[in-house]
């Protein structure tokens, strides 16, 4: 069975699938969906969880006994497979082929990964899976479409806006729907209830200038160098100093850090997403950044924001504002690497 993203809630409401893949390009809605399985099988009684994301020297088998047993405390199991390349390989394309043909009323499937290839969508594994349950299209939502969008978000948290309004909001998160969703909760948090007009919106933004840093960081995570620039600009506009940007930064940099070097043993990614306290709605975002920089890049980033600091406490020559925007452009995108000092 084919879904488009917006057909899952009908899809759930009516029958829970043996198998869900979700696969697609934008970040949160992939997140949501998958939160809409989980939230449907723990109301079937799925009562227990395993988690396995495949790295470099994965053992499949491990797959397949956590498909096949059962705790002696839970009658029913969610196995929730993250594919992060969407490629699971010969033996592992193998493994979930083997399964989906053997699948249990007791277990349900449900595997997130990236939007799969032509050749992916192909393969025996995805089809099989796709017979045995459902194949989830998460497409990206178009800017002529976003306004409508956030007036739909801004629904369900019982809130209204004008056109304007909603133009102004699609304006200034650009397509980000993860920036889009932090926005609109905010929304809920500092309107108290009052209707949302433009004069309303000015002073909630101004409000929310704080929030700024992390929007900053999540365009440099999503490899958006234009807006790390536009939003670089505009803080320094503001009045920002780089040393109240930099915790974060630093902080951001750290974490990457840690995980680039557990993927590059292979080891376990969910487990240091966990410890490092990155949380599923931030973890496509990180994923990408990984795939671009490896473990000794990301270690040179943070040396970089050493330096960067040292610049804005005049302790190193240089503007603090352009080494900033050079480091999280060399972020955002791999090219920009000759952008940091040698």
């Amino acid at each position: 069975m084919q879904l488009r993203s917006g057909e899952l809630d009908a899809q759930l409401a009516k029958k829970l699938l043996p198998a869900y893949v979700i696969h697609g390009d934008e970040p949160l809605i992939a997140m949501e969906a998958a939160d809409a399985v989980r939230a449907a099988a723990r109301r079937a009684g799925y009562s227990e969880r395993r988690v396995l994301e495949p790295g470099r020297s994965f053992d499949w088998s491990e797959f397949s006994h956590a498909a096949d047993s059962l705790s002696l405390f839970a009658e029913k199991k969610i196995v929730e497979l993250r594919l992060p390349t969407g490629k699971p390989g010969q033996q592992g394309g193998g493994a979930i082929a083997a399964y989906a043909e053997r699948a249990s009323d007791d277990v349900l499937l449900l595997v997130t990964m990236p939007r799969g290839d032509r050749a992916t969508q192909s393969a025996p594994w995805f089809s099989a899976l796709a017979r045995l349950g459902a194949i989830v299209d998460v497409w990206p939502v178009e800017r002529p479409r976003l306004p409508a969008w956030i007036a739909e978000r801004l629904g369900r948290q019982k809130q209204r806006a004008p056109r304007e309004v909603l133009e102004f909001l699609a304006e200034r998160v650009e397509g980000n729907l993860l920036a889009a969703a932090q926005e609109i909760d905010k929304l809920a948090l500092l309107s108290d209830g009052a209707p949302i007009d433009a004069a309303r919106m000015e002073s909630l933004v101004a409000d929310a200038a704080r929030f700024d840093v992390f929007r900053l960081l999540d365009a440099a995570m999503n490899a958006q160098p234009a807006q790390v620039s536009r939003m670089i600009a505009g803080l320094r506009a503001e009045g920002e100093a780089v040393p109240a940007l930099l915790g974060m930064v630093v902080k951001e940099l750290q974490r990457a850090t840690a995980v680039a070097r557990v993927q590059a043993r292979g080891g376990n990614l969910a487990a240091e997403f966990r410890a490092q306290q990155i949380w599923e709605s931030r973890q496509a975002a990180y994923r990408r950044a990984l795939a671009r920089h490896p473990a000794p890049r990301w270690e040179r980033f943070v040396v970089e924001a050493g330096r960067v600091d040292r610049m804005a406490k005049g302790r190193a020559a240089g503007d603090a504002w352009v080494a900033l925007e050079r480091l999280l452009l060399a972020v955002a995108e791999a090219k920009a690497q000759a952008l940091l000092a040698s």
